[in-house]
């Protein structure tokens, strides 16, 4: 009886709980790794950068080199200077590592000036409605749509809109136009008005060269957007003359498609203006303190000063 009392009480004395201990160690090392390594990252010592710099370039070898498992790196692995930075840290996602140098990519060479913090009207919709607002232009071949990376591009024949080295709008350049401000105006996108012409060369009394031919049309096409009422704070004016062709200019087909007026509409919108706080209250002049009656017997005329700059004759006392 005896021996069994104790064998019962040697089984309840055991601890079922050690795990805890490892555990506890565990978490305590893991803690201690991590404050290590998130002081490393913020020092700015740079025998720290060069030591993260090395287990950086160990790391990059060892993943390269995957046919030599288990013969490890070749090298020491270990660095005395700091790595020299890569291109795409220098330049960003804009340039291409080739061996003829960096080179800026499509899409990367933004220089309009849209403040990029506000966006505008989603320009698929937009793509939408202008596809139904033009839909004979673009059975006639006479305007096309085209929606391209931040830009939605609407692109007017010439020879719709102006007569052959001609920068005054024709009537139905004006029909078209109102058309597309019937759906851009209520949307606070920005837009550049784009000008294109061909290689023919232009020498008369309005122009001397195919610049101011395409800077005069996309002026022509802005003022008129201008005159619809749309924001001009919007728009802007981009001429490219002969030199920025949509197709060779060795046939009058090509030509003919060289000679346009671009509407870009951008991604981006005009921020709106602060909104000024009306809710100000307005300049109210003091009440004047109400005068107090007292009782008295005292019946002597008195002369009493008004705040207004005027005086009152009276016989009763007031304070």
């Amino acid at each position: 009886m005896m021996r069994r009392r104790m064998r019962h009480t040697t089984q309840k004395s055991q601890h079922t709980e050690r795990w805890l201990v490892s555990y506890a160690d565990y978490m305590t090392i893991m803690f201690a790794f991590f404050v290590v390594m998130y002081a490393i990252a913020i020092s700015k010592n740079e025998d720290f950068q060069v030591l993260s710099d090395s287990l950086e370039q160990v790391f990059e070898k060892s993943a390269r080199k995957q046919e030599q498992a288990g013969t490890g790196v070749n090298g020491t692995g270990i660095l005395t200077d700091r790595v020299t930075p890569e291109n795409d840290i220098l330049y960003g996602e804009s340039i291409r590592k080739d061996e003829q140098g960096p080179e800026l990519l499509d899409g990367q060479s933004e220089t309009s000036n849209i403040d990029k913090k506000h966006l505008g009207k989603p320009l698929d919709s937009l793509l939408t409605k202008l596809q139904s607002a033009l839909i004979d232009e673009i059975r006639d071949g006479e305007a096309s749509l085209e929606l391209h990376q931040d830009w939605l591009i609407i692109e007017l024949s010439s020879g719709m809109l102006f007569s052959s080295g001609s920068a005054v709008a024709q009537q139905r350049a004006k029909e078209v136009v109102a058309l597309v401000k019937e759906i851009i105006a209520p949307v606070d996108n920005y837009i550049r008005v784009r000008g294109y012409t061909d290689n023919e060369g232009i020498r008369n009394e309005m122009f001397r060269s195919n610049w101011e031919l395409s800077v005069a049309r996309a002026t022509s096409i802005l003022v008129e957007l201008e005159s619809l009422g749309i924001n001009p704070a919007r728009m802007a004016i981009e001429g490219y003359g002969q030199y920025s062709p949509f197709a060779s200019n060795d046939t009058a087909q090509g030509r003919a498609e060289n000679r346009k007026v671009v509407v870009a509409l951008s991604k981006y919108g005009l921020p709106p203006e602060p909104k000024q706080n009306n809710d100000q209250p307005m300049d109210v002049a003091p009440e004047e303190p109400a005068e107090i009656e007292l009782p008295s017997n005292d019946n002597t005329i008195k002369v009493i000063q008004l705040p207004h700059g005027g005086i009152r004759i009276t016989t009763r006392n007031e304070q």
